[in-house]
């Protein structure tokens, strides 16, 4: 029997066109797909959305249990999370024991605050020989950036990206220290958010983007009034230096047009 491998994929910000070619292919090629969901009763949003692309039919498909609870780098999770891991990880092994490839699609890319490490760094510690490869995925503040003609950062300007759940003081001293703050995890914590910006006053500085690149996008640049139940595909971009326009442009803006005997010089 064949060595199988465990496919752990990004799927994107939520658009269904924005899996790459490679995801799209691996994911069409492993008859298992193994899906995270956030509560043991819900269902999995990355699956629902490589369903949109995918033909599942004939595939078997899992929804693994990943509790949404705060995890610490470097120090043990709460041992219902690991217990969650844990069963997720023995279903993968089960199914790679039979030859048969499976894909685990997340949300955005499995570098950046993704349950794929975690379930990466648990099948490691039941099975070391486990093959796994990794696909990169396009992350919600890329599509967000595209969404508002936006830059992340430019030149010598200093970016952070962060959960928005993390404490007040940890926020405040990154949106006191970086050029550009991405926030993350926004929706259940924006009455918050809303405030630290104004008292660092940053407020009018950030935009606030929900279901970037699919149906029902909302762009929200005015945030003095805080608005009710935002999605949960939300992401904040705080720019210091404001909306995109290059300094020179303003510049030129500012001395007026160039004078017609210049201009033909």
């Amino acid at each position: 029997m064949r060595d199988a491998t465990l496919h752990i994929i990004g799927t994107g910000p939520g658009d269904p066109e924005l899996l790459t070619l490679k995801a799209l292919k691996t994911l069409t090629a492993c008859p298992v797909i193994a899906a995270p969901k956030a509560s043991p009763s819900g269902s999995s949003t990355a699956l629902a959305i490589i369903s949109q692309a995918v033909d599942l039919d004939g595939k078997t498909v899992f929804e693994l249990y990943f509790p949404m609870k705060k995890i610490r780098a470097g120090k043990a999770p709460e041992e219902e999370v690991s217990r969650a891991w844990r069963a997720a990880a023995a279903t993968i092994i089960a199914c790679l024991d039979q030859g048969l490839d499976v894909a685990f699609p997340t949300l955005g890319d499995p570098a950046i605050y993704s349950t794929g490490y975690y379930l990466y760094d648990t099948l490691l510690s039941m099975r070391p020989d486990i093959r796994v490869r990794f696909h990169a995925g396009i992350p919600a503040m890329s599509c967000c950036s595209a969404e508002t003609a936006m830059p992340i950062c430019l030149g010598n300007e200093m970016l952070a990206v962060v959960p928005a759940t993390f404490s007040d003081e940890r926020l405040r001293s990154t949106l006191e220290a970086f050029d550009t703050i991405v926030l993350m995890k926004v929706h259940r914590v924006l009455p918050r958010i809303c405030r630290l910006l104004e008292e660092t006053g940053l407020l009018a500085k950030a935009v606030l983007i929900e279901r970037a690149g699919m149906e029902g996008e909302r762009i929200i640049r005015d945030l003095s009034t805080i608005p009710e139940n935002p999605h949960y595909f939300s992401t904040m971009i705080i720019r210091r230096n404001g909306g995109f326009q290059a300094p020179w442009s303003r510049d030129r803006q500012q001395a007026g047009p160039i004078p017609a005997d210049v201009s033909a010089m």
